[in-house]
């Protein structure tokens, strides 16, 4: 097998430890390779491994649909394109090696290093364009980076993998800078998040709160259902556009698109009929009620059934016994209530959107952006369309959600051309999520800095009493 080949475990594959022992041991005498690397060198690679995964991006598309099943293939060429020359224009001038800052009046320098190996777990629904834009940042911090995917599309992820290294080589650097778990297990996945020295966990749940309980550092997300307010004062055409574009790209497969809209009602059937336009669908009642029983069969189980997970509107009308006319796209549930006896309120990772009408000031839509992402979303997203600045500030200090987008496709929360947002495909949602960040997780995530310290007043003495409270002395005495 060639040396760009994903080498086998030669371990038993029955002893997870001793497997994924092999594979750190491989990653880290790699990481060893490029320890010396300029950041000429360092970048060179980057642009090696991401340039053989954007020439492959149609064969790594046409995998991931053929094995997966959810979303479709135009719109992966295009996320694997965007999302890997977007992060690595975003990575292009930030400095990795050696002293990356200098604040002369503080006496300090900081200096960047690796964190080590990386554990990068992968969702099922993201088993191509994940790997590659976790990997290109661990390579610009000269890490060394081991794929955890989802056994439903390992082989996806695999092939993903396989081109990164053959881009490596071509580099003239080690393959073994990244590699894959073969034969995905929880076992092996839970070893591997023990062994490694970063975690960076993009799924489910489950999967993040394990990443939190090994042990290890974790940068992990949150869960989806961000919410889309169209007050009075919006460009409707442009809000029904970015809210059409955000819910049927890729079927829906990024947790950013739009679950829910909430929309003022002196514009909501303006807004409804510019929706129905661009090939939306509202749903008449009886049809609401045959959708939910659809996708949510069991009543206590608050995750929509897998079969209409990143599907077409066609496909999932038809699970649902709905007659959807042709040339509709997604689906529109008017909806106003919130909360598990409204499991249209939560996340659906398809292209099903609720729409609800809202009546008053921004407060109101507040309210009910607070209570959408308080069952499920908390410290995610939400986005306006407005021409409102108080309405945008009004949102963005009273919601608990770590971006708001603002006369934007939801999908730009990701990183865009047109924000200044770090590009990443994982995005943490902070204490209120359950993580230990509100930030796009990219590069600057994936180093170690050493801060020097030099003294900038030798003679300088600690701060006096007097100059510290007199102030509050003066009001509330000593």
């Amino acid at each position: 097998m060639s040396q760009e080949k994903i080498a086998p475990s030669s371990s038993n594959q029955a002893d997870p430890k001793q497997e994924i022992g092999e594979l750190i041991k491989r990653a880290r005498a790699a990481q060893n390779a490029i320890a010396q690397y300029t950041q000429e060198q360092v970048d060179a690679l980057v642009l090696a491994v991401g340039w053989n995964v954007v020439k492959h991006r149609e064969e790594l598309a046409r995998a991931t649909v053929a094995e997966g099943g959810f979303g479709n293939f135009d719109a992966k060429v295009m996320k694997i394109r965007n999302r890997v020359t977007g992060t690595i224009k975003d990575m292009l001038d930030v400095k990795t090696v050696g002293v990356v800052e200098e604040l002369p009046e503080k006496g300090i320098v900081k200096i960047a290093k690796p964190v080590g190996v990386i554990a990068a777990l992968i969702p099922t629904t993201g088993p191509d364009a994940t790997p590659p834009v976790k990997a290109l940042a661990a390579l610009k911090g000269r890490n060394a980076i081991i794929v955890a995917p989802h056994p439903r599309t390992w082989h996806s992820s695999a092939l993903a993998v396989e081109r990164m290294r053959q881009g490596c080589v071509q580099a003239g650097a080690p393959a073994d800078l990244i590699q894959i778990v073969a034969q995905p297990s929880i076992a092996k996945t839970s070893e591997l998040m023990k062994q490694a020295d970063l975690i960076v966990a993009t799924g489910g749940e489950s999967m993040v709160k394990a990443a939190y309980s090994s042990g290890t550092p974790a940068f992990g997300v949150g869960v989806g259902n961000s919410v889309h307010v169209v007050d009075e004062t919006a460009d409707l055409d442009d809000a029904a556009a970015m809210i059409a574009r955000a819910k049927t790209f890729d079927f829906a497969t990024s947790c950013l698109a739009d679950n829910s809209v909430a929309a003022h009602e002196s514009i909501y059937d303006k807004l409804k009929e510019k929706l129905v336009a661009l090939g939306g669908y509202v749903l008449k009642s009886e049809e609401k009620a045959k959708l939910q029983a659809t996708m949510w069969p069991n009543p206590d189980q608050h995750i929509p059934s897998l079969e209409v997970i990143a599907k077409a509107a066609q496909h999932i009308a038809s699970l649902a016994q709905i007659d959807l006319p042709e040339g509709r796209s997604f689906l529109i549930v008017e909806e106003n209530g919130t909360g598990p006896a409204h499991p249209f309120s939560g996340e659906k990772l398809s292209v099903v959107l609720a729409l609800y009408k809202y009546a008053g000031g921004i407060e109101s839509a507040i309210d009910l952006v607070n209570a959408i992402t308080g069952y499920q979303g908390l410290g995610h997203t939400c986005g306006i369309h407005s021409a409102s600045e108080s309405n945008i500030s009004a949102l963005a200090m009273q919601t608990k959600t770590a971006r708001v987008m603002v006369n934007q496709d939801l999908n730009e929360g990701a990183g865009s051309p047109r924000n200044g947002l770090p590009y990443t495909l994982s995005l943490s949602c902070g204490t209120w999520g359950g993580n230990i960040t509100t930030e796009n997780v990219n590069v600057r995530h994936f180093l170690n800095y050493t801060w020097v310290s030099r003294l900038v007043n030798p003679k300088a003495t600690a701060v006096s009493d007097e100059e510290l409270f007199s102030m509050h002395w003066a009001k509330h005495g000593k």
